[in-house]
């Protein structure tokens, strides 16, 4: 997944999309770190002395000013953006033309004609860093590149081993990150054909460097009406899920540009929001979890038992009515018998806030115990708005009946992600250092996904108790 930017027209406002994949830098300082007032010994302290050329160069190669309001800095997790002066809400950050961005068209054209419809633009873009870090000294993006995390500093569950993926067996997130692992094979098996046709024009490269600059794209470039790039400088923004800045694409004056969203003072560490994510997405796309995040959710699957006597009448119905369409950033894939759980709100009683809809419809399928139940249902569809089983049934004790399978099959995932989060326990004491941060990112990853669905179960009990 790429991170969008919000595109910026003469007329209106729109986002720019950013990968999601990123470096441990990006997650773990705490937001009270942001807002304390910093002495101008303590933010000199915190400047990356080795990363003082960096904007010098940019700004040389632009041709025009970039910021004068930032800095590279040093956090406890890597490399950061500090306010060089008192800002204010609504100062211009930064500004990156577009012409300083890293895009496929940067890729010689001998590269790019080899390259067919099934090498995606992601993909070209590492072969990009790939190219340019092979220039080593002699690239035109050298300052850059070698700042970028280098192979084995990534914490994205694509590089996680076998033994610390299976931690988050449990979770979706473990079937997604197999899932993009294939398509990085694929890509790297496309390139490679493509470039054995001219073994000496370029240079030879592993699965596991590819996958390394594929995970620096994933993580650290935006997508917008330009494609998919990589923004010098801004890439060093880490991520605060409560701020309103937004990396923004103006298409008139072609720039990359982020407005500050509240005061800074001198030193601060000045963040923006990579968007709405749950820990499974910051996970996948960055390498990092926040802690109690607001957006996590849980995809949930349900299956019609093949003994049941009407298993052919009710699959044919949810085939015919359960067309559904996805547009969540959060869901990875999704099926008719998937359905998205998010956290509900402790104090919510209303319907339209609780379980989602289309769940507790299928539910109320899957208790039907005649034809004739399943054919009321598809009449009652028919006289509103086409949509199966959306309101209560008509029977109080098979509409408990119907929630019921819900706690039931809840319960039971809520079961298996505790006996997951019970085994890895014991096994934290074997482990140090890279391995220990991921053991604590998979916790967070299952305890916030309990949270959810013990929520959901919580909203259910109520629900049936209130009949």
């Amino acid at each position: 997944m790429l991170l969008h930017s919000v595109i910026l027209t003469n007329t209106w406002w729109a986002p720019t999309q950013r990968p999601v994949l990123s470096t441990l830098v990006r997650c773990f300082s705490t937001l009270s770190d942001s807002f304390a007032s910093v002495s101008s010994h303590e933010a000199s302290s915190r400047i990356d002395e080795t990363c003082n050329d960096l904007l010098p160069w940019l700004e040389h190669k632009a041709g025009v000013g970039i910021s004068s309001t930032l800095s590279i800095g040093k956090s406890s997790y890597g490399k950061a953006l500090y306010a060089a002066e008192n800002i204010q809400t609504g100062d211009c950050l930064l500004k990156v033309p577009y012409d300083v961005q890293l895009s496929p068209n940067n890729l010689p054209p001998e590269i790019t004609c080899l390259l067919g419809d099934e090498v995606g633009n992601v993909a070209k873009v590492a072969l990009l860093i790939l190219r340019e870090k092979e220039l080593g000294k002699d690239s035109e993006w050298a300052p850059y590149i070698i700042r970028l995390p280098r192979l084995g500093e990534l914490n994205n569950t694509i590089f996680w081993t076998d033994k610390e993926l299976a931690m988050i067996r449990p979770s979706t997130l473990y079937k997604e990150t197999l899932r993009q692992k294939t398509q990085i094979e694929k890509d790297f098996s496309a390139v490679k054909l493509a470039f054995s046709q001219f073994p000496d024009k370029f240079q030879d490269f592993t699965l596991q460097e590819f996958a390394h600059a594929y995970g620096l794209v994933t993580s650290r470039a935006w997508e917008s009406s330009k494609g998919v790039s990589l923004i010098p400088f801004a890439d060093f923004f880490n991520h605060d899920g409560t701020s309103e800045s937004y990396v923004l694409s103006d298409e008139t004056l072609k720039h990359t540009e982020v407005i500050a969203d509240r005061d800074f003072a001198l030193g601060e560490e000045v963040r923006i929001r990579y968007g709405k994510f749950s820990n499974a997405t910051l996970l996948l796309d960055f390498g990092f979890t926040v802690s109690c995040n607001s957006y996590d959710q849980v995809r949930f699957e349900l299956n019609i038992p093949h003994n049941d006597r009407l298993y052919k009448q009710k699959l044919e119905i949810l085939d015919r009515h359960f067309t559904r369409s996805v547009k969540d950033v959060n869901v990875f894939n999704s099926s008719w018998n998937s359905f998205t759980i998010k956290e509900v709100p402790g104090g919510s009683r209303r319907r339209r806030k609780g379980v989602p809809q289309s769940l507790r419809a299928f539910g109320r399928i899957l208790t039907c115990d005649s034809e004739q139940e399943l054919n009321d249902l598809v009449t009652e569809a028919a006289q509103n708005d086409g949509r199966l089983a959306r309101f209560p049934l008509k029977n109080r004790g098979s509409e408990i009946k119907a929630h019921r399978l819900l706690i039931f099959e809840i319960s039971r995932l809520i079961e298996e992600y505790n006996n997951y989060i019970k085994l890895v326990v014991p096994s934290c004491s074997n482990l140090c250092g890279e391995s220990v941060l991921r053991w604590r990112l998979a916790q967070e990853l299952l305890t916030g996904e309990v949270r959810v669905l013990e929520s959901a179960s919580a909203w259910l009990e109520n629900y049936c108790s209130a009949l």
